[in-house]
């Protein structure tokens, strides 16, 4: 299977700047890890959206998927309780 190259919208660039670091270290291997499996255990898409989320620690990656283009677009990473806003 080939890999899948990942892609950030540019807000993500601001997502990650309220992130401490030591979770955004493990929030950008969990990303990197899409690039293999897209749609990794514990995955979970998102109702009326062709959306998925992952989790990592307490932060949602919210990512799409475009089989056709082997990539992956990651849209939004926040707190749990900030990302769906």
């Amino acid at each position: 299977m080939a890999g899948y190259k990942i892609y950030f919208k540019e807000s993500v660039e601001k997502d990650f700047r309220i992130i401490p670091k030591k979770d955004l270290q493990k929030i950008l291997s969990r990303i990197e890890a899409l690039a293999k499996d897209p749609k990794p255990p514990g995955h979970e898409k998102l109702t009326g959206q062709e959306r998925y989320r992952i989790r990592q620690g307490q932060y949602r990656i919210i990512y799409s998927i475009h089989d056709e283009e082997l990539t992956v677009w990651v849209v939004k990473v926040g707190h749990r309780k900030d990302v769906y806003r």
